[in-house]
């Protein structure tokens, strides 16, 4: 069940079948479910409310177009997370021809509780640093600590075995001392 779903409503998959079918009101139920879950993936990755705000409604209309390619192979979750951070990685290179960088302001999670401010400067720095790396290792990192997921899961939305994530985190970890 997520955040946004009550008891007595159907499951995730349930509704991503009927919505693959064109049920509009299963669309909405599974936007309404999925849509705090896509923002927090978007701003993780680009650490500026506005822009995440940007890429959640493209990954929205993303979905629209392509939930009935959803074959239940792997976790809707999982899918729904490519899509977004294929959304976020198609912004930041839009923004980079466009000449701007991204800047991260902050990365506090729109569920979490407030911090001192001293640990939101530390964060900020960590995660600065962290948007810094080599594609694949920044994925690793902010799938792994960023997101809480195993290594497993992380294999499976990156398209690669899990020895491969562990090796991208421990070259990330040595990366970051170099950084930090």
């Amino acid at each position: 069940m997520t955040l946004n779903q009550t008891e007595n409503d159907p499951p995730i998959s349930e509704l991503v079948k009927l919505a693959a079918g064109g049920d509009r009101d299963a669309f909405a139920a599974v936007v309404d479910a999925q849509y705090d879950y896509i923002f927090r993936i978007a701003f993780k990755w680009l650490g500026d409310k506005s822009d995440a705000e940007d890429v959640t409604q493209n990954v929205v209309i993303k979905l629209a177009k392509s939930i009935q390619q959803f074959d239940g192979r792997s976790q809707f979750s999982s899918w729904l997370y490519r899509i977004a951070l294929n959304a976020v990685r198609d912004h930041q290179r839009a923004s980079n021809r466009q000449g701007r960088n991204v800047v991260a302001l902050s990365l506090v999670s729109p569920t979490s509780a407030p911090s001192n401010q001293e640990d939101d400067v530390t964060m900020n720095e960590v995660w600065s640093a962290v948007r810094q790396l080599p594609e694949k290792q920044r994925d690793a990192v902010l799938m792994v600590y960023g997101e809480d997921m195993n290594h497993a899961d992380c294999a499976t939305i990156m398209g690669c075995k899990e020895s491969t994530v562990s090796w991208y985190v421990h070259e990330a970890k040595k990366s970051l001392k170099g950084l930090l």
